[in-house]
């Protein structure tokens, strides 16, 4: 159990208020089965082309890859590898939250989240707590998958998103922008992660870590001690 005193509570997704299996067995597989056709129906609309122009550059191919219905596929096939290795490319999130938001609205996409979660997530909110999410999905990936949980729309508990475009989450600088921009001391922070080497980060910014414990997920790793919850019931605030 952590008794945690602070004022702003800042979550993971996958492997935290999420299982990894949902996110790889559910979300990943419909990003990698729609888009080639998603980009091929869409290279028009601005944001989509901001996304692909910036995932070509991540694969080293030309700007003119949008050009083309072979250049597309080739997009579609470096899009479909990077997942296939699980690489945190910022472009490729971007374009994964605009394919899933399909599928969220379709009903195709129910988002999974642990029993513990909701209510542990509007209690903290109901108490005054500032709880915000921190993940390597982009902001409105985030936004489409807390309005779209099998436990309904929790986005009204919570009072902002972080994603990379903040910064690398294994890298201390990333959580002391995150506190500046809730205008917290980072030590009156919770941070709640399955991944050591983020809340090894966290921890060196300043702020507070627990390290989730959920079933599927994979050896934290990281150097830090962090204490470990099961549950976010054993948060107490």
């Amino acid at each position: 159990m952590i008794v945690f005193d602070g004022r702003g509570v800042l979550l993971d997704v996958e492997g935290t208020t999420s299982s990894i299996s949902f996110v790889y067995d559910v979300l990943f597989e419909h990003a990698k089965r729609n888009v080639a056709a998603f980009l091929a129906a869409r290279s028009a609309d601005p944001d989509v082309r901001a996304a692909a122009l910036g995932l070509a550059r991540s694969l080293g191919l030309p700007d003119d890859v949008l050009t083309a219905d072979a250049s597309l596929s080739q997009l579609a096939l470096g899009a479909i590898d990077l997942m296939n290795r699980d690489v945190k490319d910022t472009a490729l999130k971007s374009l994964q939250g605009m394919i899933w938001r399909g599928g969220y609205e379709s009903g195709e996409i129910v988002a999974h989240v642990f029993d513990d979660v909701p209510p542990a997530i509007a209690g903290w909110a109901d108490s005054g707590l500032d709880v915000r999410i921190y993940s390597s999905g982009s902001i409105e990936a985030q936004k489409l998958f807390f309005a779209h949980t099998a436990a309904g729309d929790l986005t009204p508990h919570l009072r902002g998103h972080y994603d990379t475009t903040t910064g690398p989450k294994r890298e201390a600088a990333s959580y002391a922008a995150i506190a500046a921009d809730m205008g917290l001391d980072p030590r009156r922070i919770l941070f709640v992660s399955d991944v050591g080497a983020e809340l090894d980060a966290a921890r060196t910014a300043g702020m507070a870590t627990a390290l989730a414990v959920r079933p599927g997920n994979r050896e934290p790793g990281g150097v830090f001690d962090h204490e470990a919850v099961q549950s976010f019931a054993e948060i107490v605030t």
